[in-house]
């Protein structure tokens, strides 16, 4: 009688080669932490309106980073909202100090955008790597490593949409450092984070009820 063989385990630095393999092919994804646990208060305040911010910075942010993270409520589906994200050159609709957005190149998994702000009296043109996942609904950017970067030294973060009491739940998390010094940015990028999602939530809401496509 045939003894059936036991199938062979891979060795460590084997495992690892396979997984490395499979994450670039798609097979086996990365988990994107959890949306943060909201209290019934806090759910009573973001359907208020508020924007609630926390000082939670995204993954991979410098100590010298200035921003923090934002949750706000949108009036609208999850698929609304994820489309008004990645309309990469209508973000000035929203983005409070962009004037113009250009999407220089994409794929599947990576978009090249290429940005001008103004920051007081300054413009700056730079050029942002934003990786979006649709099936998350999830999109994580840092500038660009071989492009124009302009005044800024780090810029990082993340959309995350989740669905809440039939509306969208958007975390918006930020992580900047400029050229310039603190004393003439202020709180310029922690004010960011409210008028952006106060911007997208106008944005959303104004196109759902806008005219239905044919």
């Amino acid at each position: 009688m045939l003894t059936p063989r036991r199938p062979r385990r891979l060795a460590p630095a084997a495992r690892l080669v396979l997984v490395l393999a499979l994450l670039t092919a798609g097979l086996v994804t990365a988990a994107w932490p959890a949306p943060p646990p909201l209290s019934a208060d806090q759910k009573r305040r973001l359907s208020a309106g508020e924007v609630l911010v926390r000082d939670e910075m995204p993954p991979g942010a410098s100590e010298s980073a200035r921003g923090g993270t934002a949750l706000g409520l949108v009036h609208g589906t999850p698929e609304q909202v994820w489309r008004v994200l990645v309309d990469y050159p209508g973000h000035a609709r929203y983005y409070p100090r962009v004037t113009s957005a250009e999407l220089v190149e994409s794929n599947e998994r990576r978009a090249v955008v290429r940005y001008t702000v103004g920051i007081g009296p300054f413009t700056s043109t730079f050029h942002m790597d934003k990786f979006p996942d649709a099936r998350r609904r999830r999109i994580e950017w840092h500038l660009s490593q071989d492009r124009a970067t302009g005044m800024f030294r780090e810029n990082s973060g993340y959309w995350q949409v989740d669905e809440l009491d039939r509306a969208s739940l958007v975390t918006y998390a930020i992580a900047v450092r400029t050229v310039l010094p603190g004393f003439m940015t202020g709180s310029s990028e922690r004010d960011s984070l409210v008028e952006t999602i106060v911007g997208l939530r106008r944005v959303v809401e104004q196109e759902g009820t806008g005219p239905k496509p044919r």
